[in-house]
């Protein structure tokens, strides 16, 4: 076996964390990121080298506000709903006047509306207005997808307002916004919004080879994307498949979910970047991507009863367990996520973003739920 090969296969050592107690963890470090913010929003990341945290981040801070939410009733523990709520409200103060949400954190120089920023806001606003019927939450997730629906090209693609911070304006990531439009649509009955969920999905699939690999589908490197935006993609084609009850859809996600998991270490981590012959192409893990495959696994184990996406799943978190530092004096490391693994690695390096701890937050109560 050569070096690398040891490397990926090697075993963690540090001993587990009980997933209960990693998921109370996991909500103290973003109670922790919000108030480190004193704005309502969550900061982006925390940085260890420089020990500070970032500016409070809106696109991320949106779709945690369900995370909270389900948090609170699932723990009992009504501070984080309280938690939730003010992530949505300043959310509200903060939208732009054409509806949309800006890129990058609160402390970037430019202010642009974006659309995978405002795709991702839908969800905390759709949930809040769920939770407390508050018309302005209503009236601010109704303004940012009618912008959403405007700006989109007749093939379905958004191509314009891409981030003024990423390198690539095309995404097939954007699946995730149609997501967040289907959700809209169905919850408010909107054909529009789901009409334009599915035409998104349609164009992503345009862009599909034979073996399931996704053209357009990264942040900085298409030819070897992270595995946190194959997930968003991959979560997208899912979830608009089952709302707008798209067969196709449902199984081109299921071919490549199953193309991931083919690609999974024996300690339950994925590589951190993929090629488009499904080979690693990083040494290290992206661990916000392991967290959001198991969830889309988990779905996959729900919806068809099959065993062997319950064992991935179950892996992938329990890796992400054993990495998890839940007694770290310094209180930004401190039931925290790193962007990489280990942290020296390529995606968010020496850095603990938000919303890793928010897709572990949500893998591991779906787990919990199943168990």
């Amino acid at each position: 076996m050569s070096m690398v090969a040891r490397f990926l296969s090697r075993r963690r050592t540090r001993p587990e964390v009980d997933p209960a107690r990693g998921l109370r963890a996991a909500a103290e470090w973003l109670a922790r990121a919000q108030d480190a913010t004193g704005c309502g929003g969550v900061s982006a990341y925390y940085d260890v080298v420089k020990r500070v945290w970032a500016g409070a981040y809106p696109e991320t801070t949106g779709y945690i506000i369900p995370t909270l939410l389900r948090y609170a009733e699932f723990s009992g523990q009504h501070e984080y709903r309280e938690r939730a709520i003010r992530m949505a409200e300043w959310e509200s103060e903060i939208q732009l006047p054409e509806g949309g949400v800006r890129a990058g954190t609160m402390d970037a120089t430019k202010i642009a509306p974006t659309i995978f920023n405002t795709g991702q806001v839908l969800f905390g606003w759709l949930s809040a207005w769920q939770q407390t019927r508050d018309v302005r939450f209503r009236d601010s997730l109704v303004r940012a997808a009618d912008w959403l629906v405007a700006a989109q090209d007749a093939d379905g693609a958004w191509r314009r307002f891409a981030s003024p911070f990423a390198a690539h304006g095309l995404n097939t990531y954007n699946t995730r916004v149609a997501f967040a439009l289907a959700k809209v649509g169905h919850a408010l009955q909107e054909p529009r919004y789901l009409d334009a969920a599915a035409r998104n999905v349609q164009w992503a699939l345009t862009q599909i080879s034979p073996n399931g690999w996704l053209e357009n589908n990264d942040l900085e490197d298409n030819d070897r994307p992270l595995t946190h935006t194959i997930a968003y993609a991959t979560r997208g084609i899912l979830e608009v498949g089952l709302i707008v009850s798209n067969n196709h859809f449902v199984d081109t996600a299921t071919r490549i979910a199953r193309a991931v998991a083919q690609t999974q270490r024996q300690d339950g981590a994925l590589p951190g970047r993929l090629d488009p012959a499904w080979k690693a192409a990083s040494r290290w893990t992206c661990v916000t991507g392991n967290a959001q495959m198991a969830i889309i696994w988990q779905l996959l184990a729900a919806k068809t009863g099959d065993s062997n996406w319950k064992a991935a799943a179950e892996s992938a978190v329990r890796f992400n367990l054993s990495i998890q530092d839940v007694t770290a004096a310094d209180a930004g490391m401190r039931g925290g996520m790193p962007g990489s693994y280990p942290r020296s690695g390529g995606y968010m390096k020496h850095r603990y973003p938000n919303w890793a701890a928010k897709f572990f937050m949500d893998a591991l109560m779906l787990q919990l739920d199943a168990d």
